[in-house]
């Protein structure tokens, strides 16, 4: 009986406990941590030579918190430091939440990846794709789109829509002169009115003919208000932010946290940096703290680096922590498993919401084959490589950035004080 117990013990812990991030643990003999001191001459060259302002580091290996610091500035005007617990701008990190938000749908039958989501938002049902483009006028023709759009085609950014800010020049123009948003910053719009106004404009290519980085992600949000009956901010807060205790990732910053927002810097043609200005590049710095009903799945949530390796870790748990399962492992499996019949940048597949390192990526740099990742618009950096069991962000406020190189600085440093 006592053999019994002890047996059910050590299965409650394996299947619970052993899924939290120890934030205290005791050093791990596996690192070495005089070599992981080199993130801290790295991150702190780029502050002293005026590159950036600041920055947060965090290592997560084998459920341990490894390394957590705040370097230079949150608000460099101010002279105050920058801490660890200092919220993000996350961007386009928000699209892999979003994207495990709609998988828990899947996983209730509420609809199959290669569906169209016609069946859902019917605006959708009828498609077309740029033909020919008048930059003079803005005036296109159009072709009828060989097939709708499916879930997976959303998923893997194959669906043929592209960006208002950052796409083609031609689709820049038609997305504009339809008042399409990019989705950061974006106070006085109702996403579904939007959603179903962009059905109405052009692909920039055929649904799963390639990989187009887009609108794909915010019109999953629009999906996941109709199928649920929730707003993207309520569903993601009980479906994932409640059960992980993510208690600093919002779309609407609450005031009592405004504190906490890192400012947010930009650079000039001389790569001087300055702090964004109110209106500068046609986002307002501040639209974190401003209350908003217009959710984008694609860049607006705000977060923290220990909120962010929490909802990482979950995944690299395949789909628990602290005993809340949020996925089975076949679906973490599914969505961190390459989806494109080729490399969407020339050397790395797509999964269901993220980059996925491929052996020949592997190859060329730090990361193991299968390791996850993306990142965001303002600076911010995350992978989780389920070979070495790590989870590792690096969160700047900065873009553009003249040495952007430092993500791939700290990912060389990270690797190089493992075994």
């Amino acid at each position: 009986m006592k053999k019994a117990l002890l047996l059910l013990s050590v299965f409650a812990w394996c299947t619970t406990g052993a899924q939290v991030i120890q934030q205290h643990p005791s050093p791990a003999a596996d690192i070495d941590y005089t070599r992981l001191g080199r993130i801290d001459t790295l991150v702190n060259t780029y502050v002293r030579n005026g590159w950036i302002k600041g920055a947060v580091t965090l290592v997560i290996k084998d459920n341990r918190l490894i390394q957590n610091k705040g370097y230079g500035y949150a608000d460099a005007e101010a002279k105050k430091p920058m801490m660890p617990d200092e919220l993000f701008r996350i961007a386009s990190q928000t699209k892999a939440i979003v994207s495990v938000g709609l998988m828990t749908l899947w996983e209730e039958g509420r609809f199959t990846l290669d569906e169209p989501i016609s069946d859902v938002l019917p605006a959708y049902a009828q498609m077309t794709v740029l033909d020919q483009f008048n930059k003079t006028d803005t005036t296109y023709t159009t072709v009828p789109a060989k097939r709708g759009i499916t879930f997976r085609d959303l998923l893997t950014h194959t669906s043929g829509l592209d960006y208002p800010g950052i796409g083609s020049d031609a689709m820049k123009a038609i997305y504009a002169k339809a008042g399409i948003p990019s989705g950061l910053g974006v106070f006085d719009k109702d996403l579904k009115e939007r959603m179903n106004a962009l059905a109405a404009l052009p692909l920039v290519h055929q649904p799963g003919e390639k990989w187009q980085y887009g609108l794909s992600v915010d019109l999953i949000g629009c999906l996941i208000e109709v199928m649920s009956g929730q707003d993207l901010e309520t569903f993601l807060r009980e479906r994932l932010f409640r059960p992980l205790g993510m208690k600093d990732t919002y779309f609407n910053v609450p005031a009592a946290k405004a504190g906490r927002l890192s400012a947010v810097y930009t650079e000039d043609d001389g790569h001087h940096i300055h702090r964004w200005a109110q209106g500068e590049h046609d986002i307002d710095p501040d639209y974190p703290l401003v209350r908003k009903h217009y959710f984008s799945g694609g860049a607006g949530l705000t977060s923290t680096a220990w909120d962010y390796a929490v909802f990482l870790q979950m995944m690299l748990n395949k789909g628990i922590y602290n005993g809340a399962r949020i996925l089975a492992p076949r679906t973490v499996e599914l969505m961190t498993s390459g989806q494109l019949d080729a490399p969407f940048n020339g050397t790395d597949n797509f999964g269901l919401g993220f980059e996925i390192t491929s052996a020949k990526g592997a190859a060329r740099g730090a990361r193991n084959e299968g390791t996850f990742s993306w990142g965001g618009f303002f600076g911010t950096t995350y992978w989780a490589d389920p070979k070495a069991k790590l989870v590792c962000l690096i969160m700047t406020q900065q873009t553009p950035n003249s040495h952007g190189d430092l993500a791939a600085k700290f990912e060389q440093v990270v690797y190089q004080s493992l075994p």
